[in-house]
């Protein structure tokens, strides 16, 4: 695999942090400067800095992510969600929650998993709380869990269900950007509030706005089941 790919599943740096040391001269692969993209195998010999690469523990994180936050590891972001956990290792948020939104986010250092989960997407549940800006009525409800054409695709069909008289519990098993707004916006709604409150078998339950708990085993089991 890619070297950015390799140091990335094992918990040693980002996608992008790997091009910016290669940049530096800093990797070596078999006694030779490493090239951006290289390919390389786990059983070449690898140095950072002339340390030999070492597998890192993983970290596994269910955040409560506050409203402000953004989902980047970019350092020229201000409020990026890095710089607001200060965790001391190398972790990343899998997939995004938009900065007006607040809730569930899992952050690890197992890219590998990270991107399993990623790619399929379009497959495990999400679950949402949404408050929108007036009540709302059954065709808001049905038409919603049916599906509805935003930016040139209709969503998954999904389940939605009445929490009061304007807000509902939304069950996902699609990630388009910034979806339900856009949903809602399409039946004359504005979202003023939303959070998620459960990624597949995680929930964020007993975690205060914020605040963040490691995963625990059986949590980590079934998602790589999943």
């Amino acid at each position: 695999m890619r070297i950015n790919k390799l140091l990335s599943n094992l918990g040693i740096c980002s996608r992008r942090e790997t091009n910016r040391i290669i940049e530096q001269n800093r990797i070596m692969v078999n006694g030779e400067l490493c090239k951006p993209g290289q390919w390389v195998e786990m059983e070449d010999n690898i140095l950072i800095d002339n340390n030999p690469i070492s597998v890192k523990e993983k970290v596994y994180i269910a955040l409560n992510k506050p409203v402000g936050i953004t989902c980047t590891a970019a350092k020229e972001v201000e409020s990026n969600i890095i710089k607001f956990m200060n965790y001391p290792e190398y972790i990343f948020p899998v997939g995004r929650l938009d900065k007006p939104s607040q809730g569930l986010i899992l952050m690890t250092n197992d890219g590998e998993l990270a991107n399993k989960i990623l790619e399929s997407e379009n497959k495990h549940e999400k679950e949402y709380i949404v408050t929108v800006d007036k009540p709302f009525d059954e065709f808001f409800i049905i038409g919603m869990s049916k599906g509805v054409e935003i930016c040139g695709t209709k969503t998954k069909p999904c389940e939605v269900i009445r929490v009061s008289e304007n807000t509902f519990r939304i069950i996902l098993t699609q990630g388009l950007n910034r979806q339900i707004r856009k949903m809602s916006k399409v039946f004359g709604y504005k979202v003023v509030r939303l959070e998620r409150i459960r990624i597949m078998n995680i929930k964020i339950d007993g975690i205060d706005t914020g605040k963040w708990r490691n995963l625990t085993e059986r949590e980590i089991l079934e998602l790589r089941k999943s």
